[in-house]
Order: C-alpha cells, then sequence, then structure tokens
C-alpha cells in the first residue's frame, strides 16, 4: 500500500485534567466550550484536518479526578462544526448508551448542517466505574464488539438510500422495515479505538478509521500490518490515527525534564484507576507502565527538540500512520508553538 501524506488533529481537551494524570503545571478551564472553541478555530487556522473528543460520564477520583468534568460529544460537535468552516470533527459515541436509530438521526443532522465535516467515533466501552454508576452491566469483551459491529450495521443502513427499508435482527437490535430521513450525502466516517484482536476484526470489517495507541512508535507497525491485513481480506482500506502526547524544548533534556516533572506529581489514585478500568475492560493498554499513562493519558510519547517531534511523526508516518490527533500540556499555547516550531519542518 503506498504511503499516504499525513494529516494532523487535536485529539481535543473536552475534559477536565487532559492529558496528564497529574497535578503538575494543570491547564485551569481547559475543558470548557470557550477554550475548545478558540483550539478549534486556530487548528483550522493551521490547516489541522481532525478534531477528536473523549467521552466520559465520570472521573477517575484521586485529587485531580481525571477527566471528571466533561463535554458531551454530539452537543460539542455541533457548536464546533458550526463555528468553523473546513475542518472534520467527530463525536465519540458509547454503544451500549445509544440506540443506532438515535446516532443515525443525530449524525445526519450533523452532516447536513456541517457539508459533510462529522464522522464518528465508536467505543464498545470499558469503563464499569462509569456504567455501573447507571446500572449497565458490560458483557464480554467478544461480545461489546459483536454488538458494536451490529450497530455500525444499522448505521450503515440508515445512511445508504440503497439499503432502506432493511430488516436487522441481532441479540441487541431488532430493525423491522427500517428506514431513516435526511440521507447524508456521504456517509459518516466511523472511527473505532482499539489494538485487541476482537477491535482489530471489527474495525477492519467495518470501520474507516483505526484509532490505535501503542507505547511507542515503532510498535505501530505491527498493528497496522495486521489491520491492513484483515482490512484486504474484505476488499477494504482502513485509515490509521494515533494521538501523541508532544512535549519538545531547546533541548532533548529540557524535554525529558518536563516529562519528569509530570511524572514526579502524578495522581496515584487516579492513574491506579484509569490504569485498572483500562487494563480490565479495554484490552488495548496491556503494555503501558503506570508512569506512561500519568503522563499522556494512553497517548504514545513524542518528545525532544522541535526536530526531534518532527522526525517521530514523520517516522509514524512511514510506518503507516494516516493522521497524529496531537495531545498538549496547553493546548491553545503549545499549538500556536507547533505551528511556528515543528509544522514547518513537517511541510518540508
Amino acid at each position: 500500500m503506498a504511503q499516504r501524506r499525513l494529516s494532523l488533529g487535536l485529539f481535543m481537551p473536552n475534559c477536565s485534567n487532559m492529558p496528564s494524570i497529574s497535578t503538575h503545571d494543570v491547564a485551569q478551564d481547559q475543558w470548557t466550550y470557550a477554550s475548545n472553541e478558540a483550539i478549534a478555530l486556530a487548528a483550522e487556522q493551521y490547516d489541522f484536518e481532525y478534531l477528536f473528543p473523549v467521552s466520559r460520564w465520570r472521573g477517575f477520583g484521586g485529587e485531580t479526578n481525571f477527566l471528571g468534568t466533561s463535554l458531551e460529544t454530539t452537543t460539542w460537535a455541533s457548536a464546533l462544526l458550526r463555528a468553523t468552516s473546513r475542518i472534520n470533527i467527530f463525536s465519540t459515541v458509547h454503544v451500549p448508551l445509544f440506540h443506532p436509530f438515535v446516532i443515525a438521526k443525530m449524525g445526519a443532522t450533523l452532516a447536513h448542517i456541517s457539508g459533510n465535516r462529522w464522522g464518528l467515533n465508536v467505543v464498545s466501552g470499558w469503563s464499569e466505574r462509569e456504567f455501573g454508576m447507571m446500572g449497565i452491566e458490560l458483557e464480554d469483551h467478544a461480545r461489546r464488539y459483536d454488538r458494536t459491529a451490529a450497530f455500525i450495521e444499522i448505521l450503515q443502513g440508515l445512511w445508504s438510500e440503497a439499503g432502506q427499508p432493511f430488516d436487522y435482527t441481532s441479540d441487541w437490535y431488532h430493525v423491522k422495515g427500517g428506514q431513516a430521513s435526511p440521507i447524508p450525502d456521504v456517509p459518516p466516517q466511523i472511527a473505532n479505538a482499539g489494538a485487541s484482536e476482537d477491535a482489530k476484526a471489527m474495525t477492519a470489517r467495518l470501520c474507516d478509521w483505526a484509532f490505535i495507541s501503542t507505547p511507542s512508535i515503532p510498535d505501530v507497525a505491527t498493528i497496522i500490518n495486521d489491520i491492513n491485513t484483515r482490512a484486504e481480506a474484505h476488499h477494504r482500506e482502513v485509515r490509521t490515527a494515533i494521538f501523541p502526547f508532544v512535549l519538545w524544548g531547546d533541548s532533548r533534556d529540557q524535554a525529558e525534564d518536563q516529562l519528569h516533572a509530570i511524572i514526579e506529581k502524578k495522581d496515584e489514585v487516579a492513574t491506579a484507576n484509569w490504569l485498572h478500568d483500562l487494563t480490565a475492560g479495554s484490552g488495548s493498554f496491556d503494555a503501558f507502565t503506570s508512569d506512561m499513562l500519568a503522563a499522556s493519558g494512553g497517548g504514545v510519547h513524542v518528545h525532544g527538540t522541535a526536530e526531534d517531534v518532527a522526525e517521530q511523526l514523520r517516522e509514524a508516518n512511514r510506518l503507516g500512520v494516516d493522521l497524529a490527533m496531537l495531545t498538549f500540556p496547553h493546548y491553545l499555547e503549545d499549538l500556536h508553538r507547533f505551528a511556528r516550531e515543528v509544522q514547518p519542518l513537517l511541510l518540508q
């Protein structure tokens, strides 16, 4: 498969204390809509192409209560799509909480008002902390992905004029004469986050984007090759996105010092809860250490000088990554600095 140009995006701070599970130099009120809109407009100004949000319903305790305050992502996307004019904006939806007909209607509406700039990140659900609060029991891992597959297949039917009306039967949904209007001019892109066997199999068959996290940039190659092989078996192509946690300074030592300062003040309680829920429920972060998760919330670390950061992102692209959705300690300030100091090196 030919190497594609690397697109840039942001994994947005629509939740509190993002991206680090730490009390070091926290950017206060970065989660607010006003902050998110300013970040989105700056990203569009710098020709970033994608914005993804986090979907959370409860925080992870500790001093930070990591991600405890958050903006719901379909209403968030609706406002940002009207504020912007070119950038693609995704919503993140937990499958057990919504009926696919509801998301199909929401998605068609968002596609309509934005000129087809909306996409959907589907999450099968992994945090018993959240779903237990709602009285929802999570099924075993494979069954969750079976349900997500059914959810997506119904969306695809409702977003295709040729496929309507249609019947659909599964253990979770029963559709009789299913139809919806309006139908998006272009079917919204669908992403899935996960590197487990169940996630890769479902993504290869049904999704447009694989949203993955690995402990290092070189580790992406194995996962991407696996997903590509699986997708080819279905005569499909799947694009791959990562969410690097980006730190850079005038020297590598300066960037390392900043990383160590974040880790030294990690929220032990919230980190332990985050790590427990991830390893128990997602199957996608088993290789991450507590310190790595505390620093980045699960994103691969990309740090050093500006030249180091540019080279690591170029290497990710050479290994098959199509989209780098960046995270920063101070999003707006660091985005402006990235556009001045790193982006020109990528454009070369």
